[in-house]
């Protein structure tokens, strides 16, 4: 319940976030926004929005491409920049590419490993960015709750968790060594929850792919998740008992990133406030439909230290 004259609780996180992004944009030279076009992302951009109004967003938005995105995910990050008006920076490991690196052939290790982490650390050298906001939060996965605000990474990008620095009453140590770059997670204290409340009361938009639709989709013989075609790539590397469950089911996600990794789950929430409800019974993450956190034994530890965000 809320107090009068006190913060409610999206108050509270939505103040902090506005104050970290504002110590990033006057702390660093080149800053950009991680945007993954998810609802973290769009939630961190519209509070930069908030942040920064009337004045225009001092980041570059920076996406990491690999090419096998939902379609829908593009559409709506080249529709939300259009209309803003936002700088936007989009990289692809073309090097990987030319490579054949592909989501099955090369397995999950080696695609995740070049066309993200290798992918952000090429876009980071190549525009010269000193701090990179990101959307991640310490609820979603066990490495993330070890991590602070203000992530310092050496010259290769790697995170070293035994260099974090203490943050007191937030109270932020900006400073960087040489070759040193940051990573700042203004959303650190939110959770999943929060932050579908916090769309629900702002009336943020996001892509249609979190609200249930029904949509071609086909159950994954290994580890049991529903997955969607999104296009026909994946034909080919479907089992004879996966074409079979090949059908249309009424689906949304509830995190977003290539399709042929990304889990969906059965659900007649088509609505944002329904999306709320159906969450007050969720017992599970939404990273349970991220097969890369799957790949290997402690994988986003791994992958974190290896430059990861």
């Amino acid at each position: 319940m809320d107090v009068p004259g006190h913060l409610s609780h999206l108050d509270q996180l939505e103040a902090e976030a506005i104050f970290i992004m504002r110590e990033v944009a006057a702390c660093y030279d080149n800053p950009c926004l991680f945007y993954s076009i998810g609802k973290d992302s769009t939630v961190m951009l519209h509070l930069a929005r908030k942040a920064f109004w009337p004045g225009t967003v001092p980041f570059t938005l920076l996406h990491i491409d690999t090419t096998w995105e939902f379609a829908e995910m593009g559409r709506f990050r080249d529709r939300l920049v259009d209309r803003l008006g936002l700088k936007l920076a989009v990289w692809i490991n073309e090097q990987a590419l030319r490579e054949g690196v592909h989501p099955i052939e090369s397995g999950s290790v080696r695609y995740n490993d070049q066309m993200k982490t290798q992918a952000l650390k090429q876009a980071l050298d190549h525009y010269q960015f000193d701090a990179a906001l990101g959307g991640a939060r310490r609820d979603e996965e066990a490495s993330r709750s070890k991590e602070r605000i203000f992530s310092v990474r050496n010259q290769n990008h790697q995170w070293d968790p035994k260099r974090q620095r203490p943050e007191p009453w937030n109270l932020f140590n900006t400073s960087l060594g040489p070759g040193e770059s940051v990573r700042v997670f203004p959303l650190s204290n939110w959770t999943e929850f929060d932050i579908w409340l916090y769309i629900l009361r702002e009336q943020i938009e996001v892509v249609p792919l979190y609200l249930a639709r029904s949509r071609l989709s086909w159950i994954d013989e290994d580890s049991g998740q529903i997955l969607a075609l999104d296009d026909d790539r994946m034909l080919p590397y479907l089992s004879s008992w996966e074409r079979d469950s090949l059908r249309e089911r009424n689906i949304r996600f509830r995190t977003l990133g290539c399709y042929p990794q990304t889990g969906a789950v059965e659900s007649d929430a088509d609505t944002v406030s329904s999306v709320v409800q159906e969450m007050l019974a969720s017992r599970t993450s939404e990273r349970e439909g991220r097969l890369l956190d799957k790949d290997q034994t402690g994988s986003m530890e791994k992958k974190k230290r290896e430059g990861y965000f």
